[in-house]
């Protein structure tokens, strides 16, 4: 054992390496509970991998981004309690606010000397942020700000302004009239918006990131493998609402961040099913015979997972998962494999989507398609591919193109006829973070292949 922190955590499970996503096999996809929770660093020691994961970032990949979106010159200005969805995302550990009005700015001087760092702003940031802040009030922060700018003289002063994504709508309307206000005509003329930076900024993955976002999504798969089962179940007493705090609470007790509640729920033989809702559950006690569900994420060294996976509760005499349910989860997994196939980069996610369905039809699979992008933000910057209520294009989002290095997770499900539950359907709902590196998808900690069983 090792210890954590205040928390007894066991040595990783081998996941270290990434798992193509046509291939089966995991120990997580076994329905057994995982011997071991993946090592989690105590907080003092993610703070030291996420500073070096963001200089990295600031170093290697902004000023390509920068370059390749036009803008020379990008301000970030926020206040504290009501953060630019970015500004976290520049700054190191431990930051948890902006801190009054908080200046950062980045100037390309060009591929030879790079991008500058600088931060007008009361308190100091690091990493490798230089200081420009010179005292006084905030009218000469503003002041200030404006000097530095001056001084640059960039080509196109890129804010973080949009009408279509939240993620790069940032910079407050009071804000933005004081940086108007600030700047004269000729500085303000060359003001755009920076919203393509923002969306590249957020969405795109560094080999460092690599090196531990499959032990976030590793951690979250065991505890699910550790809810879905009989240390935590008792068939005819535990409820979904059980399960589901058992998750959450698991994850507090591993001092990890859950980015939404966990959700559980259930599909039973002969349940009845509302036509006008595309997905199938219900919430109560569970029983033998039952089909759970569980839909669970966490954020770990900055980085978000999002996971669902299904369990089987045996009838009293079974030993194994009907064949009829094993059957429906390799279509589940088979629809996985015709989804990720239509990635490729300059597609865009409306695309995907409708080469995916076209694909799962042809094949005789009614699928459900509402995959997303993950990284700094659960439901994340990036194309969306098709979404639960919506299996047309999406507008905007949907339009946006694939690119190369960036993180998704793989998620919707498969209507199924099971012949013994008399021919029923049963959905096969299904979700695992991945990595699109540009030709192949690979998930980061596995995928589920076979059910978990609750004995």
């Amino acid at each position: 054992m090792k210890q954590a922190g205040a928390a007894t955590i066991i040595i990783l499970i081998g996941c270290g390496a990434l798992v193509p996503s046509a291939h089966a096999g995991s120990r997580f996809s076994q329905g057994r509970v995982v011997a071991s929770t993946p090592a989690i660093l105590p907080h003092r020691e993610r703070a030291g991998v996420v500073n070096r994961q963001l200089v990295d970032r600031l170093d290697n990949l902004l000023p390509g981004l920068m370059r390749e979106t036009g803008i020379d010159f990008w301000l970030v200005i926020n206040r504290e309690y009501a953060e630019d969805p970015v500004y976290l995302t520049l700054v190191s550990e431990p930051v948890f606010a902006a801190r009054r009005t908080s200046m950062l700015a980045f100037f390309d001087r060009g591929p030879e000397k790079g991008v500058e760092r600088i931060t007008i702003s009361r308190y100091p940031q690091s990493p490798g942020y230089t200081s420009a802040w010179q005292g006084g009030t905030s009218d000469s922060q503003w002041s200030r700000l404006a000097e530095v700018i001056a001084d640059c003289n960039p080509r196109r002063i890129g804010i973080n302004v949009s009408d279509k994504w939240a993620f790069a709508d940032g910079l407050s309307a009071g804000l933005r009239v004081r940086l108007s206000q600030a700047l004269d005509p000729a500085l303000r003329s060359r003001i755009v918006g920076a919203e393509k930076l923002c969306i590249r900024w957020l969405e795109s993955r560094t080999a460092l990131e690599l090196e531990s976002y499959p032990q976030a999504v590793a951690i979250a798969r065991s505890v699910i493998s550790e809810a879905f089962s009989n240390k935590v179940i008792t068939p005819g007493v535990t409820t979904t609402e059980d399960v589901a705090w058992y998750i959450r609470q698991r994850f507090e007790d591993l001092r990890l961040e859950p980015w939404f509640q966990p959700y559980v729920n259930i599909q039973r033989r002969g349940m009845e099913r509302n036509p006008n809702l595309p997905i199938i559950g219900m919430s109560g006690i569970i029983q033998r015979g039952d089909v759970l569900h569980t839909d669970v994420g966490i954020r770990y060294l900055r980085l978000c997972t999002d996971t669902q996976e299904m369990a089987y509760v045996l009838r009293l005499g079974e030993s194994d998962v009907p064949a009829g349910l094993i059957r429906a989860f390799a279509v589940g997994n088979r629809w996985q494999d015709i989804l990720t196939k239509q990635f490729a980069v300059g597609r865009s996610g409306n695309a995907v989507l409708d080469a995916a369905i076209r694909a799962s039809k042809e094949q005789g699979i009614a699928a459900n398609i509402y995959s997303h992008p993950i990284g700094f933000h659960g439901h994340a910057a990036g194309p969306t591919i098709g979404m639960w209520d919506n299996q047309g294009p999406t507008p905007v989002y949907g339009d946006w193109l694939l690119h190369a290095n960036t993180a998704y997770a793989i998620e919707g499900n498969v209507l199924v006829n099971v012949a013994e539950w008399g021919n029923q359907p049963v959905q096969i709902k299904l979700e695992q973070s991945a990595l699109f590196d540009g030709e192949n998808v690979t998930y980061l900690a596995g995928r589920q292949t076979n059910w978990h069983v609750i004995r």
